[in-house]
């Protein structure tokens, strides 16, 4: 079924519930990673605007209406069961319009591999690429619930067990994928998030942010209930208020569900004409020029399971473009950052805010530690390292189908024990 025995590229279709195409730069990377080496790729996801089949490239993308409803268990219940039927029937339209050989699944959701499953008696080979800990992603967002988490922990299993390969992020994910999915090593590839060099381009500094202060902090990313800009608040609070330092002015780049608390948060801590926040930045340029623009970067993340077992991509964004971090001591964050940042107690803000304020003061080691950690992104981390892991997974699994798909060598005929001599 996976076509190389003909000579034909291999088909994949790549499916993602929570994000449009456009904004989610792993999928991106990947499916042009695929297209490069002769796969042929198509993505299912959702889209903001109007939905529509075109082509990015040579990515063909099927797109549905994305629904967001209220950030409440009912709402995301309601929102999954419209997904779900959206990618049911627009993987349907994909396999009866140009086919696919491969379902290559991002979650969250867990559920989605699962839905697919049928296609498993078709003869399709999954790949499940695990971008969050879905059962730790709920508790970080709406508290623990024994019944809801072991319903997760049960789909998250089940789309261990019907995947031919596991794709995660770092090594924690892979670990726990071994030790609660039982999922051998050797179907486990670590393909890691790291940034597009080839894409980069040296950016300008941005002059209305830089005239602000001559201490720009920036927070660069998703503004998500876990993401800890509630924290970041109360950390600028006490820089300002305790520490009595008022030379600094933060910039938040970016949306999420809890852009608009952190707005009234800020007005009520009496912070807000020290900070901006940008919204969505959709221009590549002007979002590395805000980044480019930043003293500090900082990563308000609290400590919790999620948290701690996740990469985040802004901290490898900050490292890429040579800016110093002031982020709390969890596993993967120092796993990545290094020495590249200065790590607070976890969920201490007042420590939080000591940390920035020691960067403040010393304009040298902000350099020498954002040198480090681009060195680390240029030698290690960059998303060019990550590609052979990602064609090394497929290449893996075609040499798997054909071997299954090839006939059974015939054993050599035995000789006779006795031959006559005529």
């Amino acid at each position: 079924m996976f076509g190389e025995p003909l000579g034909k590229p291999i088909r994949v279709l790549m499916v993602v519930e929570n994000c449009p195409y456009l904004r989610d730069p792993r999928v991106q990377r990947e499916a042009k990673a695929l297209v490069a080496a002769g796969y042929r790729v198509t993505v299912i996801c959702p889209t903001q605007g109007y939905p529509r089949h075109r082509a990015a490239g040579d990515i063909r993308i099927l797109e549905f209406p994305m629904w967001q409803f209220t950030r409440t268990i009912p709402g995301y219940v309601v929102e999954f069961a419209y997904a779900m039927a959206a990618i049911a029937l627009l993987s349907f339209w994909a396999l009866l319009t140009g086919g696919f050989d491969v379902i290559h699944v991002a979650n969250p959701p867990d559920c989605i591999l699962p839905l697919l499953s049928v296609y498993k008696l078709l003869g399709k080979t999954f790949v499940y690429d695990q971008h969050d800990l879905t059962p730790e992603l709920y508790v970080a967002k709406f508290g623990e619930n024994g019944r809801v988490s072991a319903w997760l922990r049960a789909l998250e299993r089940y789309s261990y067990g019907l995947a031919d390969h596991v794709i995660v992020t770092n090594e924690s994910y892979k670990e726990l994928a071994m030790q609660r999915g039982l999922v051998p090593e050797a179907k486990i590839t670590v393909v890691r998030n790291g940034p597009d060099l080839a894409s980069n381009r040296v950016a300008e500094v941005d002059p209305g942010l830089r005239s602000k202060s001559p201490n720009i902090i920036a927070f660069a990313g998703v503004t998500g209930l876990q993401d800890g800009l509630d924290g970041l608040c109360r950390a600028l609070q006490h820089l300002r208020y305790s520490l009595h330092i008022d030379q600094f002015y933060c910039v938040i780049i970016g949306d999420g569900a809890a852009l608009a608390a952190t707005k009234v948060l800020a007005h009520e801590l009496q912070i807000d004409d020290k900070m901006w926040f940008t919204g969505w930045v959709s221009d590549p340029e002007k979002y590395a020029s805000y980044i480019a623009t930043a003293d500090i970067c900082v990563a308000p993340d609290p400590y919790n399971r999620y948290n701690d077992h996740s990469t985040f991509v802004k901290i490898m964004e900050y490292m890429a473009a040579g800016k110093p971090i002031v982020g709390f001591d969890l596993r993967e964050t120092r796993r990545t950052a290094e020495s590249g940042a200065l790590y607070a107690r976890p969920n201490d803000l007042e420590d939080f805010a000591i940390k920035i304020a020691e960067l403040i003061a010393h304009p040298e080691r902000r350099l020498s530690m954002g040198r480090l950690g681009a060195s680390i992104v240029q030698t290690r981390l960059a998303w060019q390292y990550s590609v052979p892991n990602l064609l090394n997974v497929y290449q893996s699994l075609a040499q798997s189908r054909i071997a299954a798909l090839s006939p059974p060598s015939s054993p050599p005929e035995k000789a006779p024990e006795h031959t006559s001599v005529l």
